[in-house]
C-alpha cells in the first residue's frame, strides 16, 4: 500500500527523493553490482506499484473505461446550471463545466500523517475527500466566481455525444470517458469556444493563481490548512483518528472547525446546523458579526451552510427524491456530501432519477504543491458518472453558499418554497428554518430542539431513525 512509484518523483514525493539520494550513494560505492540492483529493485517497485494501482482502482470502483449515459431529451443540472444537450454548445458548455470542479482522490506517498506511518489515505479517507471537494467549490465561488472554469479544460477531449437515431427507442446519448488520470486533447472536433460566455474570465490570469492556491490549502501537507493531514488532526477531537471512517455530519464540523482556524480566508465562515434546523440569527451573526464595526468588515462575511439530515432508515425514502433535486437547481447549493452505502461520493447534479457525482475513490500519488508550476491535471475529473438516487445512503450533508445578508434573505425565501411545496410527499420536511438563536430552544434534557424536532419526537419518528453517524461510509 505505501510502496513508492517511480512516476512519484516528479510530483516530489518524500519517499522518492530518499530513495533517489540512496541510490545514488550506492552506485559511487558499489560500482556496476550496484547499478545492477538498483536496477532491479526499480523493476520490482514498478510492477509493485502498477499492481497496487490496479488493484486500489479497481477494489475502490475505478476502471480503465467507463460508459455513462445521459438523455439527450432530459435537462440536467450541475451545481445549479441547466443543460439540454440539444447541440453542440450545450454538450461543450457541459464538458468544460464538469472538468473544471475540483477532483480529491486517494492519495499515496504523501507525508506521514501525524504520530501515525499512514502515507495513504486508501479505504478510509474518502469522507473528508468528499468534504474537500465541496469546501473547494465554495471557495471557487466565493474568491472567483461561480462561472469561472479551469483554463485546461478548453484543451481537453472529455466525452463524446453518439448521434441520436430515430430508430433507437431510448433516444439517449453516449458519454464515452476515458480513464480519469489522463487528458487527451481535442482531435474530433474543434470546439467552438469563442461563442461561449465568460471567455474572458477563464483567461485572467489571477483566476488561475487563486485556483492554484485552492489546491495548495487542500494538499496533502501538514501545513495546508483545508488539507488531510489538517482535517485529521481537528477530527480528534471529535473522537476520530487516522483511518478511522468518518460521517457527513462530523467532517461538517470538521470543515467549520479548519475554516475557524485559518487566516487565509477571513471574509468566510462555516455554519453548521442542529437537529436539523438552520437558525436564522446564528447564520446572521456569522455573515456579520457584531463587535466587527471595522471598515474593512462593514461589508460583512460569505457562509456556507451546511445542514447534516438523514433521509430515511436504513435506507433512502423515496419521498425525499424531488426535494434533493430542488436543491441541486439553485444557484446557491454547493453540492450534497453523502454516497451510497459504505461508498462516500460528492453530489454535484442530476438528470432524471439519477445523481451525478465526483468520486475520490481514485489511488492517486502525492503531488508536491509547493513547487510553483505543479501539475494540475489530477485534481480534474474527465469521466462523468452518475447513480440511481434510490441507491443514495440515507445519511448526508447539504451544503449552499450565502454571500451576505441579502443572499441569505433570498437563499430562506427559496427553501421555504422548496421545503413547503403542496408536492413534497413528506408530511415533514428535510429539515427547518427558525428565527432567533439555537439557545433559544431547550429541551427538557438541555438539548437544543427545534419546534419541528420536538414535532418528530412526538410522533416517534427521530426514535426510529438510525444516528447518522452510525452509518459512517468508508
Amino acid at each position: 500500500m505505501n510502496s513508492v512509484s517511480p512516476a512519484a518523483a516528479q510530483y516530489g514525493s518524500p519517499n522518492s527523493r530518499r530513495k533517489n539520494v540512496g541510490g545514488r550513494q550506492d552506485q559511487a560505492s558499489m560500482g556496476y553490482q550496484g547499478e545492477a540492483q538498483d536496477a532491479e529493485a526499480d523493476e520490482v517497485d514498478k510492477l509493485k506499484s502498477k499492481f497496487l494501482t490496479a488493484w486500489n482502482n479497481v477494489k475502490y470502483g475505478w476502471t480503465v473505461k467507463t460508459r455513462t449515459h445521459f438523455s439527450r431529451t432530459s435537462s440536467l443540472y450541475l451545481l445549479g446550471k441547466h443543460y439540454h444537450f440539444r447541440n453542440e454548445d450545450d454538450i461543450d458548455r457541459f464538458q468544460r463545466d464538469f472538468v473544471s470542479r475540483v477532483w480529491l482522490t486517494y492519495r499515496r506517498d504523501f507525508p506521514a500523517l501525524e504520530g501515525t506511518q499512514l502515507t495513504t489515505d486508501c479505504g478510509w479517507g474518502c469522507m473528508i475527500r468528499s468534504a474537500q471537494m465541496l469546501l473547494a467549490q465554495a471557495l471557487l465561488v466565493h474568491l472567483v466566481n461561480r462561472d469561472w472554469f479551469w483554463s485546461e479544460a478548453l484543451n481537453t477531449q472529455v466525452v463524446d455525444m453518439d448521434p441520436i437515431r430515430s430508430s433507437s427507442p431510448s433516444n439517449v446519448g453516449v458519454f464515452t470517458t476515458a480513464s480519469s488520470s489522463s487528458f487527451q486533447p481535442s482531435h474530433h472536433r474543434r470546439p467552438q469556444w469563442e461563442t461561449l460566455p465568460q471567455r474572458r474570465h477563464l483567461q485572467h490570469p489571477q483566476q488561475e493563481l487563486i485556483h492554484r492556491d485552492i489546491l495548495r490549502w487542500l494538499s496533502d501537507h501538514p501545513d495546508a490548512p483545508f488539507g488531510l493531514h489538517h482535517m485529521v488532526k481537528l477530527g480528534g477531537s471529535l473522537g476520530k483518528k487516522a483511518g478511522d471512517w468518518y460521517g457527513p455530519s462530523i467532517v461538517a464540523h470538521i470543515m467549520r472547525r479548519a475554516l475557524e482556524t485559518t487566516s487565509q480566508v477571513p471574509e468566510l465562515s462555516v455554519y453548521v446546523s442542529q437537529d436539523c434546523t438552520v437558525y436564522k440569527a446564528d447564520v446572521g451573526q456569522l455573515l456579520e458579526p457584531e463587535n466587527s464595526l471595522s471598515e474593512k468588515n462593514r461589508g460583512g462575511r460569505a457562509v456556507i451552510i451546511l445542514i447534516p439530515v438523514r433521509l430515511g432508515g436504513e435506507h433512502f425514502n423515496p419521498v425525499y427524491k424531488q426535494c434533493i433535486k430542488e436543491f441541486l437547481q439553485m444557484p446557491s447549493c454547493v453540492g450534497i456530501i453523502g454516497g451510497k452505502p459504505k461508498h462516500s461520493l460528492y453530489f454535484i447534479g442530476y438528470q432524471d432519477n439519477h445523481l451525478l457525482y465526483l468520486d475520490p475513490h481514485y489511488c492517486q500519488n502525492y503531488v508536491d504543491t509547493s513547487k510553483v508550476d505543479f501539475p494540475v491535471e489530477s485534481f480534474h475529473c474527465t469521466s462523468p458518472r452518475k447513480m440511481s438516487i434510490m441507491k443514495m445512503d440515507p445519511s448526508c450533508t447539504f451544503a449552499f453558499y450565502a454571500r451576505n445578508r441579502a443572499d441569505f434573505g433570498a437563499l430562506c425565501d427559496h427553501l421555504l418554497k422548496v421545503l413547503s411545496s403542496p408536492s413534497a410527499e413528506e408530511k415533514y420536511p428535510v429539515f427547518s428554518i427558525s428565527d432567533g438563536q439555537a439557545q433559544e430552544f431547550h429541551a427538557c434534557e438541555g438539548t437544543p430542539l427545534s419546534s419541528f424536532a420536538l414535532a418528530r419526537r412526538k410522533k416517534g419518528t427521530m426514535s426510529k431513525r438510525p444516528s447518522s453517524d452510525e452509518f459512517e461510509f468508508l
